[in-house]
Formats: C-alpha cells, structure tokens, sequence
C-alpha cells in the first residue's frame, strides 16, 4: 500500500509499506539532452543530490524535504558511460581507461554543480555519478533561521561577529561531517560581510555562492595526463594573498592551506573563515595540529571561533543543526583552550546560550571602545532585523543582503 506525501508537476512522491525510504516518480517527457534522463532530476530545484550508482540499480536522490529517494529511473551503464562522458567534457577531462585518460574525475557542471564520477574498473559495478546541485534559489540566513538550522540570536551573534562591529571581525571555522550544510552555513555568513571589504575565495571546486560587491574566487586544477601541472590549495590560497585581500575564505581546508589561512588570520586578515571536516570542536583542533594540516599549536591563537554543525535524525526526519559554537580562550602549554559558549540541547531541539563569559565579546568591545552592554544592544537590534524579515516572508539574497548592507551603510 502507498501513501502519496508530496505531488508537483509530474512528481509524485510516496511512501510504501514495509520500505525505509519514500519513492519519487517522474510521470512527464524526457527531451534530447546531453544528460539524458538525469536532466529531469537536475530540473527539480527540491532536490539536493542525484546518485547514480550504475544500471543495476534505480537512481537515488536526496531530497530538500523528504531526505533519500528511491526513483523510478533507471540508467543503463552504456548510457551512462555516455553522460558520464558528457558531464567530464564540461570539466576539460578525458575520461576512460585508456593512455592519456582517466577513471574518475571531479568537477562542476555550467549551472555551477558539483559533480564526482567513476567508470569501470575504478567501479566494477559500472559508471557512477554524483551530483551535488546548485540551488538556483540560494539558501539565506532567513531560510537557516526559519528551518531552525540557527536561532535567531545566534544569527545575530554570527552576524556581529562577522561584521566585528565595524572594529574586530572573528575569524573562525565551521566544521562538522558529510552533508551537514556547512558550505550553505557558509554562504550564509558571507552575507553579513560588509561590501566595503574585499573577500577572496578559494576552493577545491568552487561552490561558495556570496552575495558580494567585491569577491573574487579562485579555483585549484588536478594534474591531468597531458602534463598539465596541478595547481592545489596551498597555491591558490599563497596567490590570493597578494591581491590585497581583506578577508580570505577557504572552501574547504583539508592539508598544508590550514596553515597559510591561519598565517593570513595571524597577519591582517581579520574575518577570514573556512570549513573541514570534523565531528567536534576538540576533534577540529586535533585535525588542524596533526598531518596533513599540521598547523603549529601557536597559531591556533589567531583562530577565534569553531562553529560544529550536523546533521540529525529526529522523529524519523534528517534534519541539519548548529551543534556547538566554541572560542578559542587562550593556550594551556602546547594545547588550545576551549570555552563552548553555545551548546545543542537534545531536550529542548535548539542551540542555546551555556553562560560561559564570551572571550570574543571581550575582545570587539575592546577594539570598539564600547561596553558588553552596548555589545548586547547590537545583538538585540540585528536580532530585531532578522526577525523582522522572517515574519514579514523576505528571504530572497538580493532583499535580505540588501537590508544587511544598508544596516551596514547606516552605521559605519
């Protein structure tokens, strides 16, 4: 027996009895494309990630409500290797098994997606392809706050930390697994950067979507079987530095970069900020002082904040939260030390406030010249504005960004 959960276009979407994940069904006409069936996947902006894992096995999505899908399209593998071939075009790679080719690539399709794939024998099972897509709608604050991804103090505290009061702005990382939003959460906090600053990017493939008068990013190159020499992280992030940068933003730091972004924090850089992975605040520190990142435990002291996110699984549903938020309040010996000032609770289903004396607060009210009651009555006016918006439905980056920066205009 099925039950129908969700029905647009020539979607349905249902449950069945007896099966974990719901069922999408495409009921419409496929035209001509270079990514064959997949494009009606592709078309739909509910949804996150296409899977495909080769013809023994129907096509998977993640889905932005209903979380994994099982699909009723399927994909032979010579098919397949066709679209897998198509999509490594767009990226300039030669993809085969052959001299001069290879088996797996990375890159992004033209409407800015992130896509991985694999051919035999890298895949004995046949070619696979994943594709993170891009929302043509980008997610805002308002969208995190309203889905409870963040409270809307916490907002405002992200947002007066971002901006430093126009004196101090935090640097910090966000960090957390696979698939728990931190590039969005990302995305998100370069919104609160004043246009009056110049923000450099760096990534891996580039996905970060800012909203900026002034961004400029930069995108590495693997080694390809032509001679075409790599260009990595580390490369990239060294380059940006000498292009007058206010503030860098790494992708996400997986070796030697961590360095030279922590360097960059330790030389002018205030409000710079990056992603990695890692499961909580002690384990980013242990991530960033050991191989390959191998930061020195002393430059940590440039480091401000390590914002955690995850994603979690209650009442049956996936859902992304903000799980910690924890400053960095100084070294003991060789060994950060770490004050969690915000802290998920299971029971209540929110991030709260755990009372811990914030060194960041200290530090922006210092060099603003202001009180930490002056420190809370910003917090209290953003947190206003930002409530403001998500009563009154305004969630669209151009609107929301544009309220940001004439508070921005207004102050400075």
């Amino acid at each position: 027996m099925a039950d129908i959960i969700d029905q647009y276009g020539d979607v349905i979407i249902y449950s069945e009895e007896g099966h974990p994940t719901p069922f999408y069904e495409f009921n419409g006409q496929i035209a001509a494309n270079p990514y064959g069936v997949l494009q009606v996947l592709l078309d739909d902006d509910d949804l996150e990630e296409v899977m495909y894992n080769g013809g023994k096995q129907c096509v998977k999505i993640a889905h932005r409500k209903h979380g994994m899908c099982r699909t009723n399209i399927w994909v032979e593998d010579e098919e397949g290797i066709q679209i897998s071939k198509n999509i490594a075009s767009f990226t300039d790679v030669p993809l085969g098994d052959g001299p001069g080719m290879v088996p797996i690539f990375d890159g992004r399709l033209p409407d800015g997606s992130r896509v991985n794939g694999t051919i035999p024998p890298v895949s004995p099972d046949g070619p696979t392809l994943t594709i993170r897509k891009f929302r043509e709608d980008p997610i805002t604050i308002v969208d995190l706050i309203r889905w409870g991804t963040v409270s809307p103090r916490l907002a405002a505290m992200f947002w007066t930390w971002v901006d430093g009061m126009g004196a101090k702005p935090a640097n910090f990382v966000i960090a957390g697994g696979t698939g728990s939003g931190k590039t969005t959460t990302l995305n998100c906090l370069g919104m609160f950067v004043p246009w009056s600053d110049r923000v450099l990017s760096v990534e891996d493939t580039a996905e970060l979507s800012i909203h900026h008068d002034h961004w400029l990013r930069m995108e590495t190159r693997a080694h390809r079987p032509d001679g075409t020499s790599e260009i990595d992280m580390n490369d990239c992030l060294k380059s940006s530095l000498r292009m007058r940068p206010d503030r860098v933003i790494v992708g996400e730091v997986r070796g030697p970069e961590a360095a030279t972004l922590l360097m960059a924090m330790n030389t002018g850089h205030d409000g710079s900020f990056g992603s990695l992975h890692a499961n909580t605040a002690n384990e980013t520190v242990k991530r960033l002082v050991n191989p390959p990142m191998a930061v020195p435990a002393i430059m940590l002291s440039a480091l401000d904040l390590i914002i955690m996110q995850a994603r979690l699984n209650v009442g049956g549903k996936n859902i992304r939260r903000i799980t910690e938020v924890a400053e960095i309040a100084g070294m003991e010996g060789d060994t950060p030390r770490l004050n969690p000032i915000w802290k998920y609770d299971a029971g209540q289903g929110k991030i709260v406030e755990t009372g811990v004396p914030s060194k960041v607060r200290e530090i922006i009210c210092a060099a603003k010249g202001c009180t930490p009651a002056d420190f809370e009555a910003i917090v209290r006016q953003k947190e206003q504005i930002l409530t403001d918006l998500v009563n009154r439905e305004i969630r669209d980056i151009e609107s929301v960004t544009r309220v940001i920066q004439t508070y921005h205009a207004a102050v400075n």
